[in-house]
């Protein structure tokens, strides 16, 4: 009862004029009173202030800079290992694999649309179709900045407005394609695994998205689809190397990443798996078929060797019958 509660109330809450009402107070500075919900916050939700570049809640001015808190530069390692592509973001996996032509696994018995998700266009949805995606969670407590999983030039931008639902676990189970009715910001990138569509998406009380080159997109909310498109060949060109900053979030929310067919594979992921920025997420494709199954023969005479002295070793370690062991 008490989960439906929370599920359906979302429905007649103002959730905007919540969000943004919480947004003008996260921004304020107000000194000690700022410290003092910082310091209820991080006791709340076990922050963990010795990874953050300043560990004294009394450093940040106010409640969106100790939000989006930069790290410590030894707190996360960037996997250098060019065929990996890393996890953006610390967080949980919420759902990953297969796009199915144009439907998104969600959560048990809900499924939504890839081209509704990226602002309704198929011509930017079409790459996409029975690619690959993942989808993050990032929780109140988790570091908030969202960053490039591989090396990639941008090409598009769009935001796309809609709800600001919860995108906590509950809800994402009952509430129907959440991620594609939620305001979201949507960036498009040329990369050596061909077109990547990094979603950030909002949710209640979330104040604000921002990305390194255009800087806040939300808010104010629009009504409309909003799409900028970028020069990839010039000086001018947005390109962002693999683990650097690609945008974030002012409180918690969700990211889903979105592959062409047959260009990458997943490393071991899971639903519930908790994902720390720079650790590999998914390997190239074109490096999985590169791969080198045929082992060197076994030298036969180095082989009896040992498994003779290994035979030899166990006879001794074997206790005698009626040993204790």
């Amino acid at each position: 009862m008490l989960d439906w509660l929370k599920v359906n109330l979302q429905y007649v809450t103002p959730k905007h004029l919540l969000s943004r009402l919480v947004g003008k107070l996260a921004e304020a500075e107000m000194g000690s009173v700022t410290t003092f919900f910082i310091k209820l916050f991080i006791k709340q939700y076990n922050v963990d202030m010795t990874e953050a570049l300043h560990e004294e809640p009394e450093h940040y001015r106010s409640f969106n800079k100790f939000f989006t808190r930069p790290l410590k530069p030894e707190a996360r390692s960037i996997d250098a290992n060019d065929d990996v592509l890393i996890h953006a973001v610390d967080g949980t996996v919420s759902q990953f694999g297969d796009i199915h032509s144009d439907s998104i696994f969600q959560a048990k018995g809900h499924d939504f649309s890839l081209t509704t998700l990226l602002g309704g266009k198929p011509d930017i949805a079409a790459p996409f179709k029975n690619g690959k995606f993942a989808t993050i969670y990032l929780a109140p407590r988790d570091y908030h900045r969202i960053h490039m999983p591989v090396e990639g030039t941008l090409t598009d931008m769009l935001y796309v407005p809609g709800e600001l639902f919860s995108v906590n676990p509950l809800t994402a189970q009952n509430i129907p394609g959440l991620f594609a009715r939620n305001e979201r910001v949507v960036a498009l990138f040329d990369t050596p695994v061909g077109k990547m569509a990094m979603v950030l998406v909002g949710a209640t009380i979330v104040a604000s998205i921002e990305t390194v080159w255009a800087g806040t997109v939300t808010p104010p909310a629009g009504k409309n689809v909003q799409h900028w498109s970028y020069e990839k060949d010039s000086e001018a060109a947005v390109k962002l190397e693999k683990g650097a900053e690609l945008g974030r979030f002012k409180l918690g929310s969700t990211i889903v990443v979105c592959f062409e067919k047959d260009m990458i594979d997943f490393e071991e992921l899971a639903p519930g798996m908790v994902t720390r920025l720079g650790e590999p997420m998914a390997l190239k494709a074109s490096a999985r078929d590169d791969e080198v199954t045929e082992q060197p023969p076994l030298d036969t005479k180095d082989s009896k060797s040992v498994l003779d002295d290994s035979s030899s070793d166990a006879k001794k370690e074997t206790p005698s019958e009626g040993a204790d062991s």
